[in-house]
C-alpha cells in the first residue's frame, strides 16, 4: 500500500488530517506511532477553530522533526526549519490557496452547529485531498 493510500484509509478511519500526515512519517523519522497519533490529535480541524489546516501544522511537525535543532544555540537548524516551512507554505498556498482550514473548507469550524453541519454536507471529504496535498510537497522537500 503506497503512503497516500495508507493516508486515506487512516482518515477513513477516525485519524484527522494533521494525525495522518504525521503518522505518514512518523517511523522514517524515530517517532513512535502511538505518540504521533497523540501529538497531532489538538491540531485536526485548524486547531479545533478552523485556523491552520491540520495537514499543514502536521507538515510543519515532520519537517522539524527532520531538521529541527535538538540543542538550545543550533540556531543553523532553527533556520533551515523555518525557511522550509515558509517553502512548504508557498507550495501549498499555489495548490489550495490558502492554508486555512475555514477557507479551504469553505464553513467557520468555531461554531459547533457549523461543525455538524459540515459533517451533514460531507465537507470533510475535501480533507484527504489537502493531506495528500501534503504529503506530495513533502516528499519533493525530504
Amino acid at each position: 500500500m503506497s503512503r497516500s493510500q495508507n493516508v486515506i484509509a487512516n482518515f477513513n478511519n477516525g485519524l484527522n488530517c494533521c494525525q495522518c500526515v504525521l503518522l505518514a512519517f512518523s517511523e522514517e523519522l524515530g517517532l513512535d506511532k502511538k505518540a504521533a497519533i497523540k501529538i497531532a490529535l489538538g491540531f485536526g480541524g485548524g486547531m479545533c477553530h478552523g485556523e491552520v489546516c491540520g495537514a499543514v501544522t502536521g507538515a510543519v511537525m515532520v519537517l522539524s522533526l527532520k531538521y529541527g535543532n535538538s540543542i538550545l544555540d543550533d540556531i543553523e537548524s532553527k533556520e533551515k526549519v523555518y525557511e522550509m516551512v515558509r517553502e512548504f507554505k508557498e507550495k501549498f498556498t499555489e495548490i489550495n490557496d490558502s492554508i486555512i482550514c475555514r477557507d479551504l473548507l469553505g464553513i467557520d469550524l468555531i461554531k459547533k452547529e457549523n461543525r455538524i453541519m459540515a459533517r451533514e454536507k460531507g465537507l470533510f471529504k475535501k480533507c484527504p485531498k489537502f493531506v495528500e496535498d501534503s504529503i506530495d510537497v513533502l516528499e519533493t522537500m525530504l
